[in-house]
């Protein structure tokens, strides 16, 4: 049975409306942005949409322009399917957070050398602090000439027996 052109019009019809529905984010549940939710929002077969034998299916300059108009907005930054929009969110979420790890892990590392240098340089006081309170003790006044091997590492001056 052949359909009218009256038929073919308001099929067309309730396919833009449809279009228009899908492209404005409204995905019915279990749905998605495209020619299958498409044909079943409209109520048409979904084989109008693809050629067939050759020939251009009916609905073909339909499905064609929603996918342009699909991808203009996607383009444009706005993705009308929610899941796509998730998926898309998630990505830059998993990159942002993959940044933050890759600082963290360089921060942590300034830290932990940072923690390394100052017990050093602790560790080197304090043998000089306990070497001139052994000189104090014993009256001898010399200037420490011999400092620890880890005393070197200091780049600040160890305190002075003045």
């Amino acid at each position: 049975m052949r359909t009218t052109d009256d038929q073919r019009q308001q099929a067309e019809d309730r396919i833009r409306a449809a279009m228009d529905r899908l492209l404005r984010g409204e995905i019915p549940p279990g749905g998605r942005c495209d020619i299958k939710t498409l044909a079943t929002q409209a109520g048409v077969n979904r084989t109008g949409f693809y050629p067939k034998e050759g020939r251009p299916g009916p609905f073909q300059h339909l499905a064609e322009e929603f996918t342009r108009r699909r991808d203009l907005l996607q383009q444009a930054g706005t993705i009308p399917d929610p899941r796509e929009a998730q998926i898309t969110r998630l990505k830059e979420e998993i990159t942002n957070l993959r940044q933050r790890l890759d600082k963290r892990d360089t921060d942590l590392q300034e830290l932990t050398n940072f923690r390394q240098g100052a017990i050093s340089r602790l560790a080197a006081q304090h043998l000089e602090i306990e070497n001139l309170r052994q000189q104090l003790s014993n009256g001898s006044h010399k200037p420490v000439t011999h400092l620890p091997a880890t005393a070197h590492h200091n780049p600040r001056p160890l305190l002075s027996p003045e």
